[in-house]
């Protein structure tokens, strides 16, 4: 999935209303495993992702490499976009994207907790 970016219209975000923020489902979930995807042009993993009952285990195909070893990622709470539509992404079927930002030299640091929470807690 693409990396998001805030939309911008004369150097200021553009606003939304609250009601566009509801239909994000931003859910915490824990990585149960990482492997690197061998199929992509760009570095990345593919990352199963407990999600909770509600959601379930879930793949992402995440550009990550940078600052992140699979045995780092396992066992870690990410934040993910849930409601997307699933999207083919280098030979796997990304359904989830996993959030984060980008550092100065344009690395992805992803998003995360200081305590843990359940998997699947929607964020607020």
């Amino acid at each position: 999935m693409p990396a998001l970016v805030p939309a911008r219209h004369n150097g200021a975000v553009t606003q939304i209303e609250w009601a566009d923020f509801e239909k994000v489902e931003l859910r915490v979930g824990t990585v149960v495993t990482a492997e690197p995807n061998t199929r992509a042009r760009n570095p990345a993993y593919v990352l199963t992702v407990d999600l909770g009952e509600e959601v379930g285990i879930r793949t992402s195909s995440a550009q990550i490499t940078a600052h992140y070893t699979p045995e780092e990622l396992v066992g870690r709470q990410v934040l993910c976009v849930c409601n997307f539509e699933p999207k083919r992404v280098a030979g796997i079927k990304s359904e989830v994207l996993v959030t984060g930002a980008y550092d100065d030299q344009g690395r992805v640091v992803l998003a995360g907790f200081d305590h843990p929470v359940p998997n699947g807690t929607r964020l607020l």
